[in-house]
């Protein structure tokens, strides 16, 4: 019975324990996240023009953010000057990045348990591409969308098809369940710090064992 009570009452302090540990978190990642979210956005979403001008073959007009949403100008230059075709793209920080105090507040709650700061960074890393791949995605889905529209693209090509599967299954499932995914990558991988590889010891040859000498009789 008293190890019972014991287990009980340790259960409860634990989950007294996490809750407050979530509930702070999450209020102090929150004001905090108000504060960074335009400015990271804007890191976000240059990385992924720049790198998305080098895959589709633009050029970046303009990249200007207006309080929540970042305008972004791309022309095609591989159709030359008198076939440009101007396109502005305007991506809402808050489509991608809603979860992200939720989703720090689930790591900080996984914070007494495991100490690894490696996989910590994992976790981070997991979550900026996460965004990265959201705003690559949309780009690529509106600037082929758009030279499909003019005739510069065939609208049924694999090339056509790829953005837009990425683009939907980026927005309508990782980013949806980016929390959920974090945390169970936190949980899976929460003993890998822990377990050691032992390296077997090697095992001594076999001794070879050495006949007894039998004994003279003694004669009577």
């Amino acid at each position: 019975m008293d190890n019972q009570t014991s287990s009980k009452q340790s259960l409860k302090s634990i989950i007294i324990k996490t809750a407050i540990i979530f509930v702070v978190s999450y209020i102090v990642f929150l004001l905090i996240w108000l504060f960074i979210k335009g400015y990271y956005g804007m890191a976000i979403t240059t990385v992924a023009s720049y790198l998305l001008s080098l895959v589709k073959s633009l050029e970046i007009t303009e990249i200007v953010r207006n309080k929540d949403i970042i305008s972004v100008g791309f022309i095609p230059d591989k159709h030359g000057l008198t076939q440009v075709i101007k396109t502005t793209i305007d991506i809402p920080i808050s489509n991608y990045t809603f979860n992200a105090p939720l989703t720090l507040a689930i790591m900080a709650v996984f914070y007494p348990f495991i100490k690894s700061k490696w996989l910590y960074l994992e976790a981070l890393i997991i979550l900026v591409f996460v965004h990265f791949l959201f705003v690559f995605s949309l780009e690529g889905q509106k600037v082929t969308a758009v030279l499909a529209a003019q005739g510069f693209e065939n609208p049924g090509n694999v090339t056509h098809i790829f953005w837009e599967f990425l683009w939907g299954f980026v927005n309508n499932m990782v980013v949806r369940f980016e929390p959920f995914l974090i945390g169970a990558y936190l949980f899976l991988l929460r003993n890998r710090e822990r377990v050691k590889k032992v390296k077997p010891k090697p095992t001594p040859p076999p001794q070879k064992q050495v006949p007894k000498k039998k004994k003279p009789k003694k004669k009577r």
